[in-house]
């Protein structure tokens, strides 16, 4: 996605030329060098790998895997009209002041403000953004509070995450060029603030973020939707996380992560009856689950009908999950026949079948990215670490799902449901990014990366 360019008269200032000393981490920065900096985040130069910004050109470009931010203040139109223009510039720029420390004291950058949105980027963790995505509900908490005190209206805000493999660089004309960042990790996290707004929750990520993380463990996650993006043939799985949720809510929803789940597999498997009589059992133990709410109003406008009218089991093999390299395609047409399988298998409720299945999928699944890691290493690949995570990842989530069907106190048809989102359309949407980055790497069709 290629952001608008701000036509606001501060950015020309990026056609002027200042040198960024070599040493610049050991000598002061001069007022000159700290002011241009406020323009032109330094990260930014460091990423297309130069010190000094009079060596940047139009159309320099590398790759880089990173973490894209996006936050916006909600209902700011509205707000804004009661205002005067002044009034509206103070509102934005005391609530930005307040976001753009704490977006650097997590290892973030601000790449742009647009209007009252905020794009940030974290080039070194997932972890950072998520944290910083909290400490930023956290600040605004308190910023509210000097609102209500000078008699204001508190703000809200919705955040969305996304982590993938972009292309930051320089985009523009002769007279006027600004620096972007580009791909799909940019719609995706784009399309996550968005969807804050649908379901009133302050932060989403996506499983490409989840899936990113060093430890899912120490955050409050939970599964929340899956929603098609736009040029995307496959669905996107969605996560809430509500660490930044006041103490009641943020317990109450924990403890009842099963049963919100188990929820939302009946909405989407089309048993709105079901889904219905759950997400009110939700809302009587978290009466301020604004998605629940969100979802059993969607209930009612819905008409109930047959079980599972539209689900299938079976996700159908496609070219496009082709990366190019013989023995890996058969080897993931091969572990996907073997999800269906297994999804199949737990539908009808046939535990006799599901333990041999199970390890039938565990031993394709270790076999295919084992030799895709090991390819990665021998060519030299940029981002075999993060590939390896998202590997990692999997397999933490498949011992879990493996622990709930063996144990068989779930429903088959919450399972089935799991069975789906946690390992076929993973490993649809994996194939489609990350294994399709990996192939044309292979084929050299990739972008320059900073070296």
């Amino acid at each position: 996605m290629i952001l608008p360019v701000m036509p606001t008269p501060p950015k020309h200032i990026r056609q002027t030329s200042y040198t960024i000393p070599m040493d610049a981490s050991r000598e002061p920065l001069s007022d000159t060098e700290l002011a241009y900096g406020r323009f032109v985040p330094r990260q930014f130069l460091h990423l297309l790998g130069h010190n000094d910004i009079r060596n940047v050109e139009l159309g320099q470009q590398v790759e880089c895997k990173m973490t894209v931010l996006f936050s916006d203040l909600r209902d700011f139109t509205a707000l804004s009209e009661s205002m005067s223009p002044q009034e509206n510039f103070n509102l934005l720029n005391s609530y930005l002041m307040q976001m753009e420390p704490v977006i650097a004291a997590h290892g973030g950058f601000i790449d742009k403000y647009i209007g009252d949105a905020i794009m940030a980027l974290f080039p070194d963790s997932p972890d950072q953004a998520v944290r910083g995505a909290m400490a930023m509900l956290n600040k605004l908490d308190e910023y509210n509070a000097g609102r209500q005190r000078a008699g204001y209206r508190p703000v809200k805000i919705g955040i969305g995450i996304n982590t993938g493999i972009v292309i930051i660089g320089t985009i523009g004309g002769k007279g006027r060029m600004d620096g972007t960042v580009i791909g799909d990790a940019v719609n995706l996290a784009a399309r996550l603030e968005q969807l804050t707004k649908d379901y009133d929750v302050p932060l989403l990520i996506s499983e490409y973020t989840l899936y990113s993380l060093e430890n899912a463990a120490p955050y409050s996650i939970r599964f929340l939707d899956r929603t098609h993006v736009r040029g995307k043939q496959d669905a996107q799985s969605v996560y809430e996380v509500f660490d930044a949720d006041p103490p009641p809510l943020r317990i109450a929803k924990r403890e009842n992560l099963v049963l919100f789940e188990h929820a939302l597999a009946c909405y989407h498997l089309d048993d709105i009856a079901a889904a219905s009589t759950l997400l009110e059992r939700t809302l009587e133990m978290i009466p301020d689950d604004a998605a629940a709410r969100v979802y059993l109003e969607r209930c009612k406008q819905r008409t109930s009908g047959t079980k599972v009218p539209s689900f299938t089991i079976t996700k159908q093999w496609l070219v496009d999950y082709e990366i190019g390299v013989t023995e890996i395609d058969r080897a993931h047409q091969e572990l996907l026949q073997n999800m269906n399988s297994l999804g199949a298998a737990v539908l009808a409720g046939t535990s006799a079948l599901t333990p041999a299945l199970l390890d039938q999928l565990e031993l394709a699944a270790t076999t295919v990215f084992n030799a895709e890691e090991s390819l990665m290493i021998t060519r030299g690949y940029s981002f075999t670490s993060l590939h390896t995570r998202q590997h990692q990842r999997f397999f933490e989530y498949f011992l879990e799902l493996r622990r709930e069907i063996e144990s068989g106190n779930e429903e088959p048809l919450y399972l089935t449901f799991r069975v789906k989102r946690l390992l076929s359309d993973w490993l649809a949407n994996h194939m489609v990014t990350a294994d399709r980055h990996f192939g044309q790497f292979l084929r050299g069709r990739t972008s320059p990366r900073k070296p």
